[in-house]
């Protein structure tokens, strides 16, 4: 073993940063003997440095981080402040100035995640991000390592616990969503400001990510279709139920039928109680993941929080740290397929839709003219009086697959209809 310590410099220091720290300390020995060298914290950069940091020594926090990034002496850069600036700055100097890094920022490689890797590669060093999904599933490595002969069709996850949790909380206990969210904040899986895990932008960031790396092809975050999960009603999920399925808040990447195209897309949708997905609980995350030699493959575990995130960082840091001690680097980008990714109009799929309509005869019959002038074939109707009267029913259509802009046409006509009173919700139905 070499005795002369890889350097190791920490951007921030909050929830993932102090548990990245913490192993570092507390398994220095097994680190090192899985390594094959020691690994030593040689500084920590911070926005607050009079904050008490447990197992930190103080002379290595700084407010500085361009200066860290710059000693010249690192092996490696962690960097988990997350956003886009100064992360991308500081990302690209580490390179230029020796150093590999190791990222959990999500948002920064699903916007840039082409710029960072050809500056890893222009400077010789290794970009790694298990973290950056799915907290500690292993996903990014087996995507890109394990499943790298193989040709992955499609990408179907959970990747938010926070969605994960209200969704089934709504599910399980007939709860709205509001007083879902106000459960989840209570108990610490939502943020103040949920925005970005309800409106689906965290898990997009993810999608375009996983869709790069499952494809060979450059997916940015502006290419995935987005719809988060606030419309999301009880009413939608005693639907759901009365169909054998629930609603999960899915990211879905795919090759098109005929493989000349992808699409990555983010929002709420029906699926089978009998797909393993439907029995994803709580605000843990899975990923389903099909291909054409290993068929479908499940991964599933604590998609976020301090520990499993940091668990995906320290493995991303022993197997750059093996690469700096045998002189080599592992996987960059592989984009060599350069597919062109679909808009969501040409996204095929099943739809249930429904309708507040008069209660009256010839009404079914005027629906399903719409349908069949927009070329949508529909699987099943259901038909039922409001209970508070009122001559209004409830149309719930099921459609077969058509595709995205098929099914808004139909809406749009349904909606100039005089016996449409209105389009209550619809929702994608998926996994079958």
């Amino acid at each position: 073993m070499r005795t002369r310590p890889l350097k190791v410099a920490l951007l921030g220091c909050g929830v993932v940063g102090s548990e990245v720290a913490r192993i570092m300390t507390t398994h220095a020995a097994d680190l090192a003997a899985r390594i094959g060298a020691p690994v030593e914290l040689a500084g920590v950069a911070v926005r607050r440095p009079s904050r008490v940091r447990e197992g930190i020594d103080p002379a290595l926090v700084t407010t500085d981080a361009t200066a860290l990034v710059k000693r010249g002496d690192l092996d490696v850069v962690i960097e988990v402040i997350g956003g886009i600036e100064p992360a991308r700055t500081l990302i690209t100097t580490a390179f230029e100035h020796g150093a590999s890094v190791v990222s959990a920022n999500k948002a920064l490689l699903a916007q840039d995640g082409a710029a960072l890797h050809a500056a890893a590669e222009a400077n010789d060093k290794d970009l790694y991000y298990e973290a950056a999904v799915a907290g500690a599933i292993p996903l990014i490595r087996p995507l890109r390592e394990s499943l790298a002969g193989d040709k992955v069709n499609r990408v179907l996850g959970i990747v938010n616990g926070t969605t994960n949790f209200i969704l089934d909380k709504m599910d399980s206990t007939g709860a709205g969503y509001q007083e879902a969210l106000d459960e989840a904040t209570a108990l610490g899986y939502a943020e103040a400001d949920p925005t970005a895990d309800v409106e689906g932008f965290d898990a997009a960031a993810k999608a375009a990510i996983l869709a790069g790396i499952a494809f060979h092809t450059r997916v940015r975050l502006d290419d995935v279709y987005r719809e988060g999960m606030t419309e999301v009603t009880a009413a939608d999920f005693a639907s759901a139920k009365r169909m054998g399925c629930t609603i999960k808040l899915l990211a879905i990447c795919e090759r098109s039928k005929d493989g000349a195209s992808v699409t990555a897309r983010v929002h709420p949708a029906m699926i089978p109680l009998s797909h393993p997905l439907a029995s994803v609980r709580g605000a843990y995350n899975a990923v389903f993941v099909e291909s054409d030699a290993s068929g479908q493959l499940m991964f599933y575990g604590p998609g976020a929080g301090g520990a499993p995130t940091a668990s995906a960082v320290l493995g991303d840091l022993v197997a750059v740290c093996r690469n700096r001690l045998s002189g080599s680097t592992g996987p960059g980008e592989s984009a060599y397929a350069a597919l062109p990714v679909s808009p969501m109009g040409d996204v095929v799929t099943r739809y249930h839709i429904s309708l507040d309509v008069a209660d009256k005869p010839g009404v079914l019959a005027q629906v399903a003219t719409v349908f069949a002038e927009h070329g949508v074939s529909i699987d099943t109707v259901r038909q039922q009086g409001r209970q508070d009267g009122g001559g209004e029913a409830s149309l719930v259509v099921v459609t077969h697959i058509a595709s995205d802009a098929s099914l808004t046409g139909t809406v749009e006509a349904l909606r100039k209809l005089d016996t449409v009173r209105g389009v209550a919700s619809i929702m994608r139905v998926e996994g079958e």
